[in-house]
C-alpha cells in the first residue's frame, strides 16, 4: 500500500468514496472540490492505494497561514485499521513540507465518530465559529 497525490484518473474512485463514507452533500458537488483541489497551486486530493484499489482519501491545502484537511475516507471495509491515522499523517507531512505552521479541520457536530477519532488523534477542539456564505 502506498499514498500519492491523485489525478483526474481516480476521480469517479475518490467521489465514490467520498459517496460511501458519507462526507458528500447535495449543495456542494465533490466533482468541483476535486477539481479545484487537484488542479490547484495550494492543494492536493491524496489517496491511498492498495493493489491499485483506493481505500482512503484525505483533501488537503492551505491558505498561506493554515493548513486545512477535507475529505478525510476510509473504506468501510478498511476501518478501524489505522488507516485514518496513517491518511492524516500524510496530509501533516503535506502541511509541514509546504512551511505551513498549523493545520485545521471542520466536523459536523453530528459527527460524533469523527470527533472521537479526531480528539484520540491529538486534535482540539477550537473555541470559534464558523461563518459562511454560498457565492454560486
Amino acid at each position: 500500500m502506498y499514498i500519492r497525490e491523485l489525478g483526474d484518473e481516480f476521480r469517479d474512485s475518490v467521489i465514490a468514496l467520498w459517496d460511501q463514507a458519507g462526507l458528500t452533500r447535495p449543495w456542494n458537488s465533490p466533482k468541483d472540490d476535486f477539481d479545484r483541489a487537484s488542479k490547484g497551486d495550494s492543494s492536493v486530493v491524496l489517496g491511498a492505494l492498495d493493489e491499485g484499489l483506493l481505500v482512503a482519501t484525505a483533501m488537503v491545502g492551505h491558505d498561506g497561514h493554515r493548513g486545512w484537511v477535507y475529505y478525510l475516507a476510509v473504506a468501510e471495509s478498511r476501518r478501524r485499521t489505522g488507516l485514518g491515522d496513517l491518511m492524516m499523517s500524510a496530509a501533516e507531512g503535506w502541511v509541514r513540507r509546504n512551511g505551513i505552521p498549523k493545520i485545521q479541520l471542520m466536523i459536523r457536530e453530528d459527527n460524533v465518530n469523527a470527533r472521537d477519532f479526531y480528539l484520540q488523534a491529538g486534535y482540539e477542539k477550537s473555541d470559534v465559529t464558523v461563518y459562511g456564505r454560498r457565492l454560486d
